[in-house]
């Protein structure tokens, strides 16, 4: 079997959590170094994931002969920067969501990387989520007949004070944005995959309760170029966790309570039926497996950096950037 190895550029919570984890346990990964500004703890995180060697720079880490592709973990703000000294150097890059902090960085990225003839991916992980393929599936069946509303609710308690994990999320400069730029692009993502090319993105955001750079809460509405029509409303400060998708047809709807899960139900004249397809247990696994494959068989990326770009671009649309 084919091994790619990697370097791993960030070490944060989500490093932590899965990217480093499905690294290490992909029998086609070799996960060669890590890096982290703090040395001491680079050093930790790389002998806890079976890491021979970390660094504290991350220039040096892409001076690694022995890495052939990196992940970049790291706030959206380094992104692009990041991602163009990886194509410089001669490695494949598979880069965090969303791809950059607006689309010319978006645009410069995927440039890098034609020119250097290296693979580019975008980790929008919900791509590879057998529960999305169960809905295609379904929508492209004819079941629920033609759809004609989207909605999706993604809600979290989050308002991180400094020194904590993640707070970055809540600084414009280095995030973008809040959860319109954060959680939402995934739901944007998924929206792309399911019903197609988007015609147009409106939305507002705004600070309803915590007092920060980014938005608190967001609510974007989408037309198709189908004709359908989407609703995505994103907050922050809402008590109540939600994960929601729901497609209204002319025949019958698609309920999904939470993504994350899997579970669905379908709702027609016939009657009521309930399905699961559960995401693997980590999630970030089957997406890093696919750019892998793409690498080792010369093979197009699944969610490439114009797939990246294209979120991107909305984005831009919906903060009128």
């Amino acid at each position: 079997m084919s091994i790619t190895r990697w370097g791993l550029i960030g070490c944060g919570d989500i490093s932590k959590k899965r990217i480093a984890p499905a690294l290490r346990d992909l029998e086609n990964c070799d996960l060669v170094a890590v890096n982290r500004q703090n040395y001491d703890l680079a050093e930790a995180f790389a002998k806890e994931f079976g890491a021979p060697k970390w660094y504290k720079d991350w220039q040096a880490l892409l001076k690694d002969d022995e890495i052939e592709a990196i992940y970049i973990a790291t706030p959206v703000y380094l992104h692009a920067e990041q991602t163009i000294a990886a194509a410089n150097a001669g490695k494949h890059v598979l880069c965090e969501k969303p791809m950059a902090m607006n689309t010319a960085e978006c645009k410069a990225m995927i440039d890098a990387c034609e020119a250097n003839g290296v693979k580019l991916g975008v980790a929008y992980y919900r791509h590879f989520y057998p529960v999305v393929d169960r809905i295609k599936e379904i929508v492209n069946s004819g079941e629920i007949g033609d759809p004609v509303v989207s909605q999706i609710n993604v809600f979290e308690v989050f308002d991180r004070q400094p020194g904590e994990a993640r707070y970055w999320l809540t600084q414009k400069d280095m995030a973008g944005g809040g959860p319109i730029m954060d959680v939402g692009s995934h739901r944007i993502e998924l929206l792309l995959n399911v019903f197609g090319e988007i015609k147009k993105a409106t939305g507002f955001a705004n600070n309803v309760i915590l007092d920060r750079d980014v938005e608190d809460t967001g609510v974007v509405q989408f037309e198709f170029e189908s004709g359908i029509v989407g609703v995505l409303t994103v907050c922050h400060a809402a008590i109540e966790p939600q994960d929601t998708f729901k497609i209204f047809g002319t025949k019958g709807t698609i309920y999904v309570s939470v993504l994350n899960n899997g579970d669905l139900t379908v709702k027609t004249e016939k009657g009521v039926r309930a399905e699961n397809h559960p995401p693997h247990t980590n999630v970030h696994q089957p997406h890093i497996d696919a750019f892998v494959k793409a690498i080792q068989n010369d093979d197009p990326v699944i969610v490439d950096g114009f797939a990246g770009k294209r979120v991107t671009e909305i984005e831009d649309e919906i903060y009128c950037r």
